[in-house]
């Protein structure tokens, strides 16, 4: 038997995961179904669903906003890292040569 193809990452807009996260919440469908009808995992829809509820105050944890600012400093902080080790490398080789 072959290898299962993986799924290509897809990226979904806010507004999108709401629909989903407002379907699922209503009721009429469970998370497994509704992620059938669109062609989502249920993992993801599960995690939307349950980002929604951090992002309204209903479970605990980073909100979306938190999520996205961590984000930003963990890749601000990963650039600074390779600036500083540039600039040592800078100062090791100059030294080196007006020896």
């Amino acid at each position: 038997m072959g290898k299962k193809k993986p799924r290509p990452r897809r990226s979904f807009t806010p507004e999108f995961k709401a629909e989903i996260v407002e379907l699922c919440q209503r009721g009429d469908r469970s998370v497994g179904q509704v992620a059938k009808d669109f062609d989502l995992t249920e993992t993801a829809v599960r995690d939307w669903i349950r980002q929604a509820e951090v992002d309204t105050g209903e479970r605990d944890g980073p909100t979306s906003g938190e999520r996205e600012e961590l984000a930003r400093l963990w890749q601000e902080n990963r650039r600074l890292r390779e600036d500083v080790d540039i600039l040592r490398r800078a100062t090791a080789f100059f030294a080196k040569e007006t020896r």
